[in-house]
């Protein structure tokens, strides 16, 4: 018997919800990666929500429902903090003690909302449905956000990108 997964039960509360997301970052890169030899270490999970103040009030919901503790400078458990923090496009992350660490992204440098999801991908985990954005967006939102981080991780596995966003390529016209 395995542990059940603190991500993934996150991301059935999300379903439970309502909520529309899809996973962006180094964890979303994972998923294009896992039938690969190429891993990569991160500390959190990205998702990207709509600028909509119900999906948002639901993404807390759905954290809190599983005992993450949230956080934004404010404390957010309200519709006029939803509406604030939508309108201000502030991150919001949901974390608990056992080292969980989820960040609520109403950004992604390059895209809006519903071209993401427009073209995610969906990965099934443990029977659970995961959007995650196409490969090539992760990429390019990195590239375009020029932070020293994204720099550096673009630059470092820039070889084996390459061959995961052929594959997905590949994969997707067949």
């Amino acid at each position: 018997m395995t542990a059940a997964d603190p991500f993934l039960d996150l991301v059935r509360a999300l379903h439970h919800h309502r909520v529309r997301f899809v996973l962006i970052g180094v964890s979303g890169v994972n998923y294009y990666a896992s039938r690969g030899s190429l891993l990569f270490t991160t500390a959190d999970h990205d998702l990207f929500l709509p600028l909509d103040t119900p999906n948002t009030l639901g993404a807390w919901r759905a954290a809190e429902s599983r005992g993450l503790e949230l956080s934004a400078g404010v404390e957010p458990h309200d519709e006029t903090v939803a509406r604030a923090v939508v309108d201000r496009r502030a991150l919001v992350t949901a974390s608990n003690e056992t080292g969980l660490t989820v960040d609520f992204a109403l950004v992604m440098a390059g895209f809006d909302f519903e071209t993401v999801w427009q073209e995610r991908r969906t990965f099934v985990a443990d029977g659970t449905q995961l959007p995650v954005a196409r490969l090539a967006h992760i990429i390019k939102s990195k590239a375009t956000a020029g932070r020293q981080k994204d720099r550096l991780f673009l630059a470092t596995y820039a070889e084996g990108l390459e061959a995961l966003l052929k594959r997905d390529t590949e994969t997707a016209a067949e």
